[in-house]
């Protein structure tokens, strides 16, 4: 019997989104001139999940690709996910009341 694991599939979206993470990643390493074999071994990681990181896999561990991205020096890049949340921001300010004066009494 096999395991149905709901998340292996993305939306279509959601998975060209990944492949541009796994983009940008590729550049960075190239950037600092770094081989996968020197990204696998700082990360403490496989070559095939490294190869799979670069591909964009959505099954990789967010833990796995945070220790890439250290390995790359851009750990601090995690903390922009969710930064500005225009969308949350706004919700919360529809839910606001309006402070209204009180009467003033003669």
């Amino acid at each position: 019997m096999t395991k149905s694991t709901m998340g292996t599939k993305l939306p279509r979206k959601l998975e060209q989104k990944m492949q541009i993470v796994g983009e940008q990643i590729i550049l960075a390493r190239l950037r600092r001139n770094l081989s996968v074999a020197q990204i696998v071994e700082r990360a403490t990681s496989s070559p095939l999940t490294a190869s799979r990181i670069e591909k964009g896999v959505p099954t990789v561990a967010i833990g796995i690709y945070l220790r890439v991205l250290y390995a790359l020096q851009l750990g601090d890049d995690i903390l922009l996910l969710a930064k500005e949340d225009a969308m949350g921001k706004a919700l919360q300010d529809l839910g606001l009341k309006k402070r209204e004066r009180a009467s003033k009494k003669e």
